[in-house]
């Protein structure tokens, strides 16, 4: 019977770190952390693009509180999975970011909010169908890949977390002022020393504490707002199409369809993240699910009034700062956004949180991802290769859309809303080199770079010409065939 059981155990394998469970009550403590984390990027979309579209402050409301719906239950099919669908990955699902500024140009080209229902259903199909191809890239993701885009999806969140430090709101009177900044740096604060101080689940909760600490300290000093709480329906259900039916349009379907290409570039490079972070194989097969599920979402999104979905970059620094690697921490995270979708009175109670909070915990979290991106690169074999050059010019090209958000604004628009994104720009310059350079090698020569030249060792024949047989070295010193020490002359003359 032992030997059967021994069997079975071989034959499932090591159990995977995603798959380990915790207790319920800190499975739903940690799952509204990633709620918390992420809270600020899912109402951003709808917030903007109510407001391009001319809606009332009643059905933006309507608009998030679909999209906190929609983005718990893709989270929840992105970690339980089905057969197909779910990478099963601990990875957070929401509004992507990448097509609010198509989304805008459609609105505002007269299509209204129905043809940009009509445009995501369309390319999130079309998407569903070519992701296969995209399943395939696995063997492209190296470290000094993976590493690349890691270091800029962290990076590329810093300015994210310096808007919500400034007050988020960069038309209200008090956006930058030291008191937002300030209260940022309170939260920043708080995280570290509880990290440093707090026990082992204090230190893994510093976030979410952190978060109710400040918002405290905001409340104390008149910097939060409860008020409208109140406001609203406690309990209100998506009703499918409440905007009216979508609309097709064949240009905002190819616009939107660049949009879905960029989405599955995203989540490919998380998909990886996540998995580098967590330490579990991340295969083709897997990959598909993921972006399958990602598709699945998006497409089935706009009945219930939401748009294109992906992964959220800023809970991948959760899960490495936290080190929970459970995907049913996510899941509990994805089940409390439905939650919140379905009771608008508690989402309200979440969006009281102040921006500035929000951004002081933002600072450590993204940074955070940038250093698990360091830490891989640091595997990287640079001897004798281009290696480095394809980390410089894949991070240099995607701090470019960071450092001057207008550098792509003469482009064209495809063109642009590829490469406005530093992730998508990084990850493509990374993989086109990484193919250029390590893959085609034919005509590769020795050190091929100023960058590595010079790094191989070099020993000359008169170094060795003194040493005998058996001589070797220990601990620095010269030791002979019999054990003794051999006295090393130093070159530096003498001191009189």
């Amino acid at each position: 019977m032992n030997t059967k059981n021994k069997t079975r155990a071989a034959e499932s394998g090591p159990a995977r770190p995603e798959d380990k469970r915790l207790s319920i009550g800190s499975t739903f403590a940690y799952g509204f952390q990633h709620v918390l984390t992420m809270y600020g990027g899912i109402i951003a979309p709808p917030l903007i693009i109510g407001a391009a579209a001319g809606m009332s402050s009643q059905d933006i409301g309507l608009l998030i509180a679909a999209c906190l719906f929609v983005g718990g239950l893709a989270t929840i099919l992105q970690t339980v999975g089905i057969p197909f669908f779910g990478s099963q990955l601990p990875l957070v699902q929401g509004v992507s970011f990448a097509g609010v500024s198509t989304m805008v140009a459609i609105v505002n080209g007269g299509g209204g909010i129905q043809a940009v229902f009509g445009s995501v259903m369309v390319a999130s199909l079309i998407g569903l169908v070519i992701t296969p191809l995209f399943s395939k890239i696995i063997k492209f993701f190296p470290p000094v890949v993976t590493g690349t885009v890691i270091t800029t999806i962290g990076l590329t969140l810093m300015p994210v977390a310096a808007n919500w430090a400034m007050g988020g709101n960069s038309a209200a009177p008090n956006y930058g002022s030291v008191a937002n900044i300030g209260l940022a740096a309170a939260t920043m604060g708080i995280v570290l020393l509880l990290s440093k101080i707090g026990n082992a689940a204090i230190s893994r909760l510093s976030i979410l504490l952190a978060m109710v600490i400040g918002t405290v300290i905001a409340l104390a000093t008149g910097m939060a707002d409860f008020s409208k709480i109140g406001q609203g329906p406690v309990v209100a259900f998506p009703a499918p199409f409440a905007f009216g039916a979508p609309t097709f349009e064949i240009a905002s379907i190819v616009s939107m369809l660049i949009v879905i290409l960029v989405t599955l570039t995203e989540t490919s490079a998380d998909i990886i993240a996540v998995g580098e972070i967590v330490g579990t194989k991340v295969d083709s097969r897997r990959i598909g699910n993921g972006l399958r599920a990602d598709m699945l979402s998006s497409a089935i999104s706009p009945i219930f009034n939401s748009f294109t979905q992906s992964a959220f970059a800023q809970n991948v620094g959760l899960v490495a700062i936290t080190g929970i690697k459970s995907r049913f921490v996510v899941s509990a995270g994805g089940f409390i956004l439905v939650v919140l979708g379905l009771l608008p009175v508690l989402g309200r109670v979440v969006a009281a949180v102040p921006t500035p909070v929000l951004g002081g915990a933002g600072v450590v979290l993204f940074g955070t991802v940038a250093a698990s991106g360091i830490r891989t690169l640091s595997k990287v074999e640079y001897r004798n290769n281009m290696n480095l050059i394809i980390v410089a010019a894949s991070i240099g090209f995607g701090m470019i859309p960071i450092a001057a958000p207008k550098f792509y604004d003469q482009f064209p628009a495809w063109f642009s809303t590829i490469f406005h994104s530093g992730i998508s720009s990084a990850a493509l310059m990374a993989i086109l080199l990484n193919v250029l350079f390590n893959h085609f090698k034919t005509g590769n020569s020795d050190n091929q770079s100023v960058f590595v030249a010079g790094t191989g060792r070099v020993v000359s024949e008169a170094d060795i010409a003194c040493l005998a047989h058996g001589d070797r070295f220990e601990n620095g010193k010269l030791i002979d065939a019999d054990g003794k020490e051999v006295p090393l002359k130093s070159d530096t003359p003498a001191e009189h």
